[in-house]
């Protein structure tokens, strides 16, 4: 692998961006960065003026600017919780820097971290979404984020659970044992953490070491890549962090079908200066599958290291090993001739397994995440990033039952593996403000280097059947021993064995043309290579992203109106013609307008996003009657999103969404599926929470109500086969101390039998009882 010379683009990059002062202008810059007594930067505090108009607020990094005419002032610095500070200063034509740091203020303290804790359900702040410190109404992209604090009070194990609280948000276990997600029509994985890139195709992953969710609504390859978005959007996990807190929470998880889960959070200072901190989550879980076979039993460990080395310099690692052995679950296909047209049709017992557990799988996942971050100066802040991803199947027993009838099923097995899949990426970035003239910038700029490699084997039983069986009857579940003498060798051809790189630039700028209207010019350029390998032909690619956004307040910092064009692309390999010739294929497109309004008013206890979106990918690949492949399919993706953010009184809190989606197929080699909806995508999509904690008597007891919606799903694109629409219902109660913490949820409250994108039946009425302690 070549090495990138950071150093060298990072000097040239000051070179060009560095921040100037227009030597003729007589106004006076305050700026400093404001942080508590032990060093931390103060989000939202105020620097105010005294006896003018004049005043700003600190961005996440602690850092204010606030330009005025030179003269004397007096400072006054104050935030929620902390002891005011006042300072006389003055200001000369130039800069001046100014630093405080606030003492807290012990007797508010308690019912400041009560406050801090309840609105931490509904907090939006996020500095991954646009790479840069940027508030939800300052930013022209949709985006829901999903909290820790929500995952506690809902009981949730698993994320497919905790994804569903993101509006229009549909997860899916696939036959390969890895988890995808539907939103705005497009189904993707989770393949992004902590913003670089991570995968979940065959490993899935463990809820307990993350911090929040962030579902980034559409096209967004401009920042992040075509590896790590879909054209729906981006699912990128934040994960939990060590802090120079000393506390320890250990927790367990009982429930229905034999669930045994337990779960340490632990951080500690390893230095008496708190300059190297330390935190390592687990988990240990072991459940059997609601059917009469089935399992998963999986294994977390997840360090992490953070090591202050100066003021300016701080040094973060992290890992994640995570081992499962599980059963995969059953992927149906339906003969012509069957009759066959929504999984009710089935006369197979839903709670009753095809197969047997004997034939399971066996993954590893290995994340290491390394990141240097330097303040610059109080403006400009340079991060280096190393990323290093394996996924890891030893073997995958899947399942696969074709329908003849209602009631007749063939049953076939593969086994896949070993397969090892590993990804490293390096990139570096640059933030930075500046102005020029009374136009502020808020900049990033970065490079990426991704590799990918790809070692795969298969064995698999082809178009081989087992056995046919009547499920009406006392059938015997298909063994393992009975499955291998029919698996005989086999490969992916042209896969099997693979090496990829992509080197990418981007850079966006946030321009504030006034206080109130801003505009997102973005813009990324991607250079795929393929190796030759497996007798596939080396392959290189050139694609180029725009991203444009428009955001203006109506009301300062609670109501703006916002418009965004947002580009995703994927890099494709040329395809084989029936001549022996290879059709060279352009990166397939997906462009994105979009928009609408966002709102944070009555002290952000309201927050809600409304918008109209139109997605359209010009250039599909589609395939002739002849056989001969073109490049000129369209699919128009089209909807709304809204979501709501609550907390109308103390102690209330309500999370909200609608999803409206029409993904039609508008032009295809086959005229007669023209017009009819893409595979996967729900047009009617609802989400609901509300919980309330009790006050004063009752003061830590708490419960929660929630209902999902989700329409009906087409499997194929000829729309005769579908999953039925579904509502389920989920209560929580639980009660809470500084020490101790019960939970209790109550899953699928009208026992509803219901179905995923999969046609693969869901789990029925369960509770589940968890019992943290905290040290």
């Amino acid at each position: 692998m070549k090495k990138i010379n950071l150093s060298f683009f990072f000097l040239c990059f000051v070179v060009l961006f560095s921040p100037h002062l227009n030597a003729q202008d007589k106004d006076a810059t305050l700026q400093g960065t404001i942080q508590n007594n032990k060093g931390e930067p103060l989000n939202m505090a105020t620097v105010i003026l005294k006896d003018t108009s004049q005043g700003t607020s600190t961005d996440s990094y602690g850092n204010y600017s606030l330009k005025v005419p030179s003269g004397n002032y007096t400072i006054e610095v104050s935030l929620l919780g902390y002891v005011a500070s006042t300072t006389s200063v003055k200001l000369k034509s130039g800069i001046t820097t100014k630093d405080f740091i606030l003492q807290p203020k012990n007797q508010e303290l308690d019912e400041v971290v009560l406050i801090g804790e309840r609105n931490k359900l509904l907090n939006k702040k996020t500095g991954y979404v646009a790479r840069m410190p940027l508030k939800n109404i300052e930013n022209p992209q949709v985006y829901s984020v999903i909290n820790k604090e929500l995952l506690v009070e809902q009981v949730a194990i698993d994320i497919n659970s905790a994804l569903q609280n993101s509006p229009g948000t549909t997860p899916v276990v696939y036959p390969s044992g890895g988890l995808g997600v539907t939103f705005r029509g497009f189904s993707t994985g989770v393949n992004a953490r902590n913003g670089m890139e991570t995968v979940s195709g065959r490993s899935s992953l463990d809820i307990a070491n993350i911090e929040r969710i962030e579902v980034l609504k559409g096209p967004s390859g401009t920042l992040f890549g075509a590896s790590v978005s879909s054209f729906g959007g981006v699912v990128n996990v934040v994960t939990k962090k060590p802090n120079e807190a000393k506390k320890t929470e250990i927790s367990y998880t009982g429930g229905s079908f034999g669930l045994n889960r337990i779960t340490a959070d632990i951080n500690t200072p390893l230095t008496k200066d708190s300059k190297v901190l330390f935190r390592l989550n687990t988990a240990v879980n072991k459940q059997k599958s609601f059917l009469n076979y089935g399992f998963n039993n999986t294994l977390l460990i997840a360090p992490s290291l953070l090591y202050k080395a100066s003021d300016k310099l701080t040094f973060t690692l992290d890992a994640e090993l995570f081992n499962v052995k599980n059963t995969r679950i059953r992927y149906d296909r339906y003969d012509v001739n069957s009759g066959i047209t929504t999984p009710k049709d089935i006369q197979l017992d839903y709670k009753k397994s095809l197969f047997h557990d004997d034939a399971y799988a066996k993954t590893a996942a290995t994340k290491v995440f390394l990141q240097a971050e330097y303040q610059l100066s109080n403006n400009w802040k340079s991060t280096t990033l190393f990323s290093f991803v394996g996924e890891d199947v030893d073997y995958s027993y899947q399942y696969y039952a074709t329908w003849l009838s209602p009631t007749r099923a063939t049953r076939t097995m593969g086994v896949w593996g070993p397969i090892y899949n590993d990804y490293t990426n390096i990139q570096q970035n640059i933030n930075g403000k500046f102005t020029t003239g009374k136009i502020k910038h808020n900049i990033l700029a970065g490079i990426n280097y991704r590799n990918q490699k790809v070692n795969a084997n298969a064995k698999n039983t082809g178009a081989s059947v087992i056995d046919t069986v009547d499920v009406t009857t006392d059938f015997r579940a298909l063994r393992k021993e009975e499955v291998d003498p029919y698996l005989v060798p086999g490969y992916w051809a042209g896969w099997n064995h693979g090496e990829n790189n992509t080197w990418s630039a981007y850079v966006s700028d946030v321009i504030n043309l006034t206080d109130r209207l801003s505009t997102m010019l973005s813009l990324r350029l991607d250079y795929f290579n393929r190796k030759e390998t497996g007798g596939a032909e080396s392959f290189d690619q050139t694609s180029l992203a725009p991203k444009f956004g428009l955001v203006y307040q109506v009301v300062k910092n609670q109501v703006s109106v916002f418009g965004n064009y947002m580009n995703g692309f994927q890099n494709t390999a040329p395809l084989n013609q029936p001549d022996g010739s290879q059709l060279v294929l352009d990166p397939i497109y997906a462009n994105q307008y979009e928009g609408g309004i966002k709102a944070e008013v009555f002290d952000k206890k309201l927050s809600t996003t409304l918008s109209y979106y139109n997605i359209t990918i010009d250039n599909a690949t589609r395939t002739n009657p002849d056989g001969f492949s073109v490049q000129d399919g369209k699919q128009v993706s089209k909807g709304i999103d809204f979501e709501i953010l609550m907390n109308p009184m103390l102690g209330l809190n309500i999370i909200a969404g609608y999803a409206y989606n029409d993904n039609r197929i508008v032009k295809s080699s086959d005229t007669s599926i023209e017009g009819n909806k893409a595979t996967g995508a729900p047009e009617n999509v609802i989400n609901f929470w509300a919980s309330y904690r009790f006050q004063n008597k009752l003061q830590g007891l708490g419960l929660g109500f929630g209902y999902n919606f989700v329409d009906k799903i087409y499997k194929f694109s000829d729309n005769l086969f579908y999953s039925p629409s579904y509502s389920v219902f989920n209560a929580t109660l639980f009660y809470e101390q500084p020490t101790w913490r019960f939970g209790l949820k109550l899953n699928n409250l009208t026992n509803e039998k219901y179905w995923d994108a999969y046609g693969v039946g869901q789990t029925p009425s369960n509770f589940a009882a968890n019992l943290t302690l905290k040290f």
